[in-house]
This record gives C-alpha cells, sequence and structure tokens, in this order.
C-alpha cells in the first residue's frame, strides 16, 4: 500500500483550507471565474446584462427619434417661412416699380390721372369678379375667416387659396400702378398665409413628411410672416400673430408658429439689411410737457380712425338712399369707375400726394418735410376710402400710417409751438392705425419698429389704447374681424354652392 503524500488536498494532514469561499463549503461547489466555466450563475448575469443593454438601446434610439422628428418640424416649418419672406420681398420690389411708373406718368401728364384711374379700377374690378372673388381687399380679414374655419375644409382652402393670391398680386400691382390709395402689406397676409399652407400640404402629400402641420398653425405663421417680410419688423409679426389672429391657444402659443413669423421677418432683415421701413434721419426731441398735444392726437385719431372703419364696414349700399342700394350692388364694375373719378380728383387737387400707398409722404412728415397742403391727412382718407368701395385688391395698413401722420401735422398747425410736430406726426401714425384696427398694442410696437424710436415707445402706446377705445365707440367690433365674418359666411356658401347635391 502507497502512502499519500502530505500535500494530496485528501490527506487528512493536509494544512490546506478544504474550501476556498467559506468553512463547510466543498471546493468544487465554488463559482468558476474563468470564461469556460459551467457555473449557472453565468449565464443568468450575462442574460440579465444583455437585457438592461437591449432596453437602454431602445429607449435611446426613441429618444434620438423624437429629436429628429421635432428638428424637422422646425426645419420644414422654417423653409417655408423662408419662402413666404421671398415672395413679400418679391412683391414688395414689383410695388415699388408701380408706385415709381405712376410717379412718373402723373407727373408729367397730371390729367392722365382722370383716365387711368376710373378705367383702371374699373377693369380691376370686373377682373376681381370673374379671377379671384375672394381677393378683393385687404387680405387680413379673409386671414382672420380661415382661421375660423374647420381645418383643412374647402371653406378655408377658398379664402387662402395660392391661385387666388397671386392674382391678388398681380391685381394689386395694377391698383398701385393706375395710382389707388391701397397698401401691398394687408395683401403680404393674405399671400404669406396661402404661401404657407400650400407648403405644408406639399410636405405632407408630396414629400411624405408625415410631422403633423396642423392648417391653422400655417396660416398664422404664413400671415404673420408675411406681415414681418413686408414691413421688416420681425417683432411686429409676432405681436400680430398674437393679438390679431391668436383666437386658440394653438395658434397663440405655439412654437412652431413664432419660430417661423420670426425666420421670416429676420430673413427679411438679412437680405434688406437692418434699415427700419420709415428711415428717421434726425432724433426726435420728446419733452415731458408733450403729454398734452400727444393726448389730444390721440383723441383726434381715434374719432377719425372710428369714422373711417365705420364707412369701410359700410360700403356704398350703406351709405346711399334706399332706393339706389339695388342698382348698386348689381352694378360693382360702375361704382369703381365713378370712385376712381373721385380718386383721380382727389390726386389733382394734392399734386398726386394722394397717389399709391402714402410712404413717401407719410416719411416726409417725420422727418419735417411738411406737404404743400395741410389737409393732406383729410384728402387721403377720403381717397383710401374710395379706393376700398371700388372693390378692388388692396390693404389699408400703409394708407392709414399716412393719414395719421397726416392729421398729426394737421392737428400741429393749429398747436404752433407747442411740441415738436415730427413727434405729433410719429404718435398720429401709431393712435390712426389703433383706431382703425383696434389693435393697439400691434399699431404701437409695428410704429415703434419700423421707425426704430424706442424712446417715444411710452407715447405711442398711450395714444394707440386711447385712440382704440374711442374708435370702439363706433363699431363694438374691430374693423378686421368684423369684415371676416361676413368673408367667412361667404366662403361657406360658395363651397355649398359648388358642392355635390
Amino acid at each position: 500500500m502507497t502512502a499519500e503524500p502530505p500535500d494530496s488536498p485528501n490527506s487528512p494532514d493536509s494544512s490546506k483550507p478544504a474550501t476556498s469561499s467559506g468553512a463547510g463549503k466543498p471546493a468544487e461547489s465554488a463559482p468558476a471565474t474563468s470564461p469556460g466555466s459551467d457555473s449557472p450563475s453565468s449565464p443568468d448575469r450575462f442574460g440579465g446584462l444583455r437585457g438592461r443593454a437591449r432596453s437602454t438601446a431602445f429607449r435611446k434610439t426613441r429618444q434620438v427619434g423624437r429629436i429628429s422628428r421635432t428638428t424637422m418640424r422646425y426645419g420644414a416649418f422654417m423653409c417655408g417661412a423662408g419662402f413666404v419672406a421671398l415672395f413679400s420681398i418679391v412683391f414688395a420690389y414689383i410695388a415699388e416699380i408701380a408706385l415709381r411708373w405712376n410717379a412718373k406718368m402723373t407727373t408729367a401728364t397730371p390729367w392722365l390721372a382722370f383716365v387711368m384711374l376710373p378705367f383702371g379700377l374699373a377693369a380691376l374690378r370686373w377682373l376681381t369678379i370673374r379671377l379671384a372673388p375672394q381677393a378683393r381687399g385687404s387680405g387680413i380679414p379673409q386671414v382672420i375667416a380661415a382661421v375660423t374655419l374647420p381645418p383643412a375644409g374647402a371653406a378655408q382652402t377658398v379664402l387662402v387659396s395660392f391661385r387666388q393670391s397671386m392674382w391678388k398680386v398681380v391685381l394689386t400691382t395694377g391698383a398701385l400702378l393706375v395710382g389707388a390709395s391701397v397698401g401691398r402689406e394687408g395683401p403680404s397676409v393674405q399671400v404669406g398665409a396661402a404661401a404657407m399652407l400650400t407648403w405644408g400640404r406639399l410636405c405632407h402629400e408630396k414629400l411624405q413628411f408625415r410631422i403633423g402641420f396642423h392648417p391653422n398653425a400655417l396660416i398664422a405663421a404664413g400671415a404673420a410672416g408675411g406681415l414681418a417680410a413686408a414691413f421688416n419688423t420681425p417683432l411686429a409679426g409676432v405681436v400680430f400673430a398674437i393679438e390679431e389672429l391668436g383666437r386658440g391657444t394653438s395658434v397663440r402659443w405655439d412654437r412652431l408658429v413664432l419660430s417661423g413669423v420670426l425666420t421670416a421677418g429676420f430673413l427679411s432683415l438679412a437680405v434688406l439689411g437692418n434699415n427700419p421701413y420709415f428711415s428717421v434721419k434726425v432724433p426726435m426731441l420728446v419733452l415731458h410737457d408733450a403729454w398734452g398735444p400727444v393726448l389730444l392726437c390721440a383723441v383726434v385719431n381715434g374719432v377719425m380712425g372710428g369714422l373711417f372703419a365705420k364707412l369701410l364696414i359700410a360700403g356704398v349700399p350703406g351709405l346711399a338712399p334706399a332706393k339706389w342700394r339695388g342698382w348698386l350692388n348689381e352694378h360693382p364694375v360702375q361704382v369703381a369707375f365713378f370712385c376712381g373719378l373721385g380718386v383721380a380728383a382727389l390726386g389733382w387737387a394734392t399734386a398726386g400726394a394722394t397717389f399709391g400707398t402714402g410712404y413717401g409722404q407719410a416719411s416726409g412728415l417725420i422727418n419735417g418735410t411738411p406737404h404743400s397742403t395741410i389737409w393732406f391727412g383729410l384728402a387721403k382718407f377720403a381717397a383710401t376710402v374710395l379706393s376700398y368701395f371700388a372693390g378692388i385688391p388692396g390693404g389699408i395698413f400703409t394708407p392709414a400710417l399716412a393719414i395719421g401722420a397726416g392729421i398729426g401735422d394737421t392737428v400741429s398747425h393749429f398747436l404752433s409751438g407747442a411740441t415738436e410736430p415730427r413727434v405729433l406726426a410719429l404718435v398720429s401714425m401709431a393712435a390712426f392705425l389703433a383706431a382703425a384696427t383696434q389693435a393697439p398694442i400691434t399699431a404701437s410696437v409695428i410704429v415703434m419698429e419700423m421707425t426704430r424710436s424706442q424712446d417715444l415707445t411710452i407715447f405711442l402706446l398711450a395714444a394707440s389704447l386711447l385712440a382704440s377705445f374711442l374708435s370702439r365707440q363706433f363699431n363694438p367690433h374691430p374693423f378686421y374681424h368684423h369684415v371676416g365674418h361676413a368673408f367667412r359666411r361667404e366662403a361657406v356658401a360658395v363651397t355649398r354652392k359648388s358642392a355635390p347635391a
């Protein structure tokens, strides 16, 4: 019999411990540390790690997908805002060419206005009825009506149709060419809304971007972006979206809408430069004792602006005797002809000052270059009302600013030496616009931003609020929203008539 070596693990005399993990446990039951071990706990441990890794990878993949979806939405929305800014810039360029041609023709041959305006407005009215009946007027009421209609419905499409908006550009340019007292900024709102809505549908239907663009958000962003690009005022576009178009919370507080508005405005600044719409060449002297004349201007503009909106809402049939209303409603082209005669007579009496948007005259008044007649504001008031009565496409934004500047200049003549006339002209611009639209915040911000007159903000805001309050005594409902209700009913009637039985 052979004796076991003293160092054998089975030897009773061995000095090595019997276990490696604790007393009383056999050595062969200890967990293996080598990868090739057959221990049953190793698969469980690695299986748990693999499960946690898969869960983490899936969660991170979903997170990355959410970020990519949001980025795609913002990218597509901002591309649409870029198209809106491009449309507004091109429209502004075309409108400026039309204004220059009109100035050359009427300056060289003043009597030519008595031919261009009556026949031109009659032709434009006829084309509007035949080609784009929902494109008449400013364009802002159509947008306000569109965001109150069922989203993506036929009635909404009628009011912000891309085809009609293109006709609106052409017809508004024609109105400026013949000398009508209209603006291009209101039409830019409707054109921007139509362009943005068309872009959203293109992304959804043609490019298969299923990223959820709400039609009302597209309309609001395009409309406010068109205004921001037209005036080169991004902040005013945001305020306009909140105050005028923000009927629902999805429009009012949607970050996507506000980012689209700011994108359009900033792109306009990038292309045109950081140049104010109205350049004030010499800083204005603002004194604390100017409050009296400023509040007087607010009262006068509040009354005049309320009367202005009331006349536009009534129209020619509302002002004419009852026995004439039937004929006036049945012969809109003839009404436009006679309105053109009235606009031509006013332009001839003021040496052409009432033709076009009135931008040059307003710019001159806030820079200390008064017009030859102190009654420019009243003449521009009448010319704008007659141009609107003609039923042609064209806005009232810039003409309202010119009317306000003229009224402020007239008030300064009766308060000689009380305060600087330029301050009253500038404050009256905001006050009359606020009274005409009953949007005091938009009016004060847009005038402040387009003239870079931040030091006059408190005067602008006070005058706008007071003028808007006085205007509301004439018209309980704001002008744009009142007309928007009429366009809403018209769009619903048109879609019902065209729907199959």
